[in-house]
C-alpha cells in the first residue's frame, strides 16, 4: 500500500522558513566572526613586525660606528684659536746655504787653472758642471732645511714638519747612560723621518694619546733642558714670556 502524503499545515512552513533564517544567521556570523579573526591576526602580525623593526632601528642606533673613538684627547675645534707659540727656545735650521757656493767655487778654480795652462778653456763643459753641482746643492739644503730642522718654543716643539704642543707630552725620558737600551730608543722619530736624522740624537717622550716618541736635535743636552723648562711651565699654567 501507497501512503498518502501529508498535507503540510501553515505551522509547519512557518518552522521551516524559521530554521532557514537561523541557519542563515548563524552563517553570517561564523563568516563574520572569521573575517574578525583574519583581521585580528593580521594587524597583530603586523604590530609584532612593525615593533621588531622599530627595535632593530633602535639597537643599530645604539651601537657607536667603528673608528669614531680617538686617540688624541687634545683634538682642537675649528673655532679654538691656534696656540701662542711664544719666545724661541731652539732653533736648528737643518740646513746651511753656503753649501750652494762648493758648486761656483770649483768651477772658478779649475777655470782659473785652465787659463794659467797653455790648453784650450773649456767654457762649455765647465758651465754645466757648475750648474749642476750649484742645482745639487740647492735640492739638498732645501730638503735638509725642511726635513731635518727643529724648532722649540715655549709652547710648542717642531721637528721635520711635525709640530706637536708642549701640553701633550706626558713625560720627558732621562737620558740612557747604560748598556741596556731603553723603550723610547727604539720609536720613532719626530717629524716625517722614520729614524733620528744623522749627526743627531734623540729624546724619549710619551704623548698624551699614549705614543712613544723620539724627539731630536744636534744640541741634545740643550734641547733637553729647554724642553724640561718649558714642559714645566706649561704644566704650571704660566702663559709665554710675551704674555707675562
Amino acid at each position: 500500500m501507497t501512503a498518502a502524503p501529508q498535507d503540510r499545515t501553515p505551522a509547519d512552513e512557518t518552522g521551516a522558513e524559521d530554521a532557514s533564517s537561523a541557519g542563515t544567521g548563524t552563517d553570517e556570523a561564523t563568516g563574520e566572526q572569521a573575517v574578525g579573526d583574519d583581521t585580528t591576526g593580521d594587524d597583530t602580525t603586523g604590530d609584532a613586525t612593525t615593533g621588531d623593526d622599530t627595535a632593530g632601528d633602535d639597537a643599530a642606533g645604539d651601537v657607536a660606528p667603528r673608528g669614531s673613538a680617538t686617540l688624541d684627547p687634545r683634538k682642537k675645534h675649528k673655532s679654538e684659536p691656534p696656540v701662542d707659540p711664544g719666545e724661541t727656545l731652539l732653533y736648528e735650521p737643518g740646513g746651511s746655504w753656503w753649501v750652494v757656493a762648493i758648486g761656483p767655487v770649483l768651477v772658478l778654480v779649475t777655470l782659473a787653472m785652465e787659463i794659467a795652462g797653455k790648453g784650450r778653456i773649456h767654457w762649455e763643459v765647465l758651465t754645466i758642471f757648475g750648474v749642476i753641482l750649484t742645482g745639487f746643492s740647492v735640492l739638498q739644503v732645501i730638503a735638509a732645511r725642511q726635513h731635518v730642522s727643529m724648532h722649540l718654543t715655549e709652547t710648542t716643539l717642531r721637528e721635520g714638519t711635525q709640530t706637536i704642543e708642549i701640553a701633550d707630552i706626558v713625560k720627558i725620558f732621562p737620558a740612557s747612560h747604560g748598556t741596556e737600551t731603553q723603550d723610547w730608543e727604539s720609536a720613532p722619530a719626530l717629524g716625517e723621518l722614520h729614524a733620528v736624522p744623522r749627526r743627531r740624537k734623540g729624546i724619549g717622550l710619551r704623548l698624551a694619546n699614549g705614543s712613544l716618541v723620539q724627539a731630536w736635535a744636534r744640541d741634545v743636552e740643550r734641547l733637553r733642558t729647554e724642553l724640561t723648562e718649558a714642559h714645566l711651565a706649561v704644566k704650571m699654567g704660566l702663559p709665554p714670556k710675551g704674555r707675562r
